[in-house]
């Protein structure tokens, strides 16, 4: 088996987690080291190093919606990182501060890029 073809089962597995409220097993592929990034609009609103701090926010982030989904639309590699273009969508929970009311509907494109060290995502960047 290929480097990439791992590392894309590795992705895939990340996300079916992700979309099933999963914590364990989107953790389960992350190297203790990992740097977690939320860039949103070219700025970085989110920065967490270390697999516990990684599983904390996955938790808290896990109450926000009632459903959630990431769609892969396509996976580039190079060099050890993948690229991967992203369709998300997602049903608020409750109402947030930003005055999203539970019930509303989040949609958006963005792209995940995947940092890995052997088998393990060292590196995690959300852009949106």
């Amino acid at each position: 088996m290929t480097d990439e073809t791992r590392q894309r089962q590795i992705i895939e597995a990340y996300i079916q987690a992700y979309n099933s409220f999963d914590v364990a097993g989107m953790v389960k592929d992350l190297h203790p080291d990992v740097v977690f990034e939320n860039i949103s609009d070219g700025m970085t609103n989110l920065k967490i190093q270390g697999i516990s701090g990684f599983r904390t926010q996955a938790e808290q982030a896990t109450e926000f919606f009632q459903e959630r989904e990431q769609r892969i639309k396509s996976i580039t590699f190079k060099d050890g990182v993948a690229e991967v273009e992203i369709d998300y969508e997602g049903t608020v929970a409750f109402e947030l501060p930003n005055g999203m009311q539970a019930g509303d509907k989040v949609s958006m494109e963005g792209k995940s890029i995947f940092h890995f060290s052997g088998d393990k995502i060292i590196r995690l960047q959300d852009i949106s």
